[in-house]
């Protein structure tokens, strides 16, 4: 408790110094992480995965055999969307158990600079092709360490009840944010005069800057214990159970949003490329740029969701939790089928305008605002104390989860037409909105309001 009050007294615009350590230290990897990102797909598919070069990468040829092994023989650009989903399922389960060694065997300081060496390393290590597997490795093993502790330092920064806890996890999603919104425009900009190389080598970069300034603000964040005891947990009330089957039950949506949003940074990337019109005068844009409107769109509507939310609540009409999720559903379908409607508006060439999926980004953006967030909320809410952790890592395996389901559709794509893709799409996240909305009902009365341990006996 001492070095949280003392944390807590050196505030900066409103906050303890340490908080925007964390939120530095995080915006360099979110810089390095989206940057990487928004090329990964790109560059194995149009140069990496193709003869001539794919002989270059160790260990290719026996991990292209398992993969192979499962899914039947792939091409160039299905066996970079199957790896690109792999790895995106890899790097979103992973923190689970960095945060896992972080509570119970080393100290998060430790756990976050291992992870963003380990990262540094894996950015530099895809400058070459022959260690491109070891880099994704890195990456994977790197982020599992950084990811899973540094968000987990926040609470230690504030006293119990302190009010300005909710707006720093606020500031913090702002920040994740904009870094996703300024990665690609940068790393995609190297890549397209300098080479895939400099991109990841700016990515790099970008992540041992961030090291830099975790390391030279970590004086500003509380010491933390080597070893921590185990948490002896008491059997769970009877709402508690019945809680945790509800959230076992909406897992399934969670899934079915994460599903499509996982194909904007697979499969999206090459439907950008064959059938966008890219050009602007002289000028054409690079398609890792358009990655950065999904970092932009949140960071522009999570202020104006929340300030329309407490506008309607104070009218006595705001939404329920259910009627929320349904709602970010059913708008980030109609996104998706924005998409599928473009040969409506494609020029000879069978390019859709550049304003296409500009607007796409925003429409599906808005939904995206109304649903995880809010879905997080459900879990962390009507998870029990003793497994709340637990329970929104369940939550976020359907990142992993959907990412992997991405990589098995990204082959759908060569075998049908970009609509009739984007239309499945649509039907998955609006189908999974439109039974949250049925259910409304249903979902409110089996949740309930929250109870007090001692108002649980009534599900006895």
């Amino acid at each position: 408790m001492p070095d949280i009050l003392e944390n807590c007294q050196e505030d900066r615009f409103g906050h303890p110094k340490g908080f925007w350590v964390l939120n530095g230290t995080e915006l360099w990897d979110r810089i390095s992480f989206h940057g990487m990102q928004a090329m990964l797909v790109l560059y194995m598919a149009g140069e990496l995965l193709n003869p001539g070069r794919i002989e270059h990468v160790v260990g290719f040829s026996k991990y292209r055999e398992v993969l192979e092994g499962i899914t039947g023989p792939l091409s160039p650009q299905a066996l970079a969307t199957q790896t690109f989903g792999l790895y995106v399922a890899l790097i979103t389960f992973f923190p689970l158990i960095g945060g896992w060694l972080g509570d119970r065997f080393v100290s998060r300081r430790f756990a976050v600079a291992t992870g963003a060496l380990l990262m540094t390393s894996g950015h530099f290590a895809l400058a070459f092709d022959e260690s491109f597997l070891l880099a994704l490795l890195l990456l994977i093993l790197g982020a599992g360490m950084l990811r899973g502790n540094l968000k987990a330092q926040i609470k230690s920064l504030y006293a119990d009840g302190d009010r300005r806890l909710a707006e720093a996890f606020q500031v913090y999603s702002l920040v994740i944010n904009f870094g996703a919104f300024i990665a690609p425009l940068a790393t995609g900009a190297v890549a397209k005069y300098y080479g895939w190389h400099a991109g990841f080598a700016v990515a790099g970069f970008g992540m041992l800057i961030g090291l830099a300034v975790y390391l030279y603000g970590s004086r500003h964040l509380p010491v933390d214990g080597a070893k921590r005891q185990a948490i002896a947990r008491g059997k769970l009330t009877a709402r508690e159970r019945h809680n945790i089957g509800g959230l076992l039950m909406m897992w399934p949506v969670s899934l079915c949003f994460w599903t499509a949003q996982a194909q904007i940074w697979n499969v999206y990337n090459l439907w950008v490329r064959d059938w966008v019109d890219l050009k602007v005068g002289t000028f054409e844009v690079p398609v890792p740029w358009m990655q950065s409107l999904d970092g932009l769109a949140p960071a522009m509507f999570i202020p104006l969701v929340i300030w329309y939310w407490r506008r309607q609540a104070k009218k006595g009409v705001e939404p329920d939790i259910f009627t929320k999720m349904g709602i970010g559903c059913v708008i980030f379908a109609a996104g998706v089928a924005w998409l599928a409607a473009s040969p409506l508006v494609a020029n000879s060439a069978g390019r859709a305008p550049l304003l296409w999926p500009v607007m796409f980004h925003l429409i599906s953006n808005l939904g995206a605002v109304y649903f995880s967030p809010v879905m997080e909320t459900l879990f962390a809410s009507r998870a029990p104390a003793a497994y709340r952790g637990t329970m929104l890592g369940i939550d976020a395996l359907a990142v992993a989860a959907a990412s992997l389901l991405s990589g098995y559709m990204g082959g759908w794509y060569e075998v049908m037409t970009p609509t009739t893709f984007w239309l499945i799409n649509t039907a998955i996240v609006g189908g999974a909105g439109l039974a949250v909305l049925l259910l409304r009902g249903p979902l409110l009365r089996y949740f309930g309001p929250e109870y007090d341990a001692a108002e649980s006996e009534v599900f006895a």
